[in-house]
């Protein structure tokens, strides 16, 4: 039974079940009033934030990531993270968030 747990095909399986809420949840973020993203800061608030400011992903604001490699991540996935394609978040506001991930600082130590 713990063979089969491990196996590649039920982490995918498992990986995809955790992220598929995040994903509705990052759609129905995108429709906010005009459906335009304002900024970077914007698009990390609506969207990244969600698992990257609690105990789902991993803190990346504060560790000065190249904007190169944020967008990479982001349009193919990595591990539990989904991909978003460019009808989800197009170049410009990627972009934008990436470089606004890149220059954040690392946010306050939670006592």
């Amino acid at each position: 039974m713990s063979s089969l747990l491990n196996s590649s095909a039920v982490k995918r399986s498992l990986a995809a079940c955790l992220a598929l809420p995040f994903t509705l949840l990052a759609g129905h973020a995108a429709a906010d009033g005009d459906g335009v993203w304002k900024n970077g800061e914007n698009v990390y608030a609506k969207v990244c934030g969600h698992c990257h400011e609690s105990t789902v992903g991993p803190v990346i604001k504060g560790r000065q990531l190249p904007p190169q490699y944020i967008t990479a991540v982001v349009r193919s996935g990595f591990r539990a993270m989904p991909a978003f394609p460019a009808s989800f978040i197009d170049d410009k506001a990627l972009q934008q968030v990436a470089e606004y991930i890149s220059k954040a600082p690392a946010p306050a130590a939670k006592p």
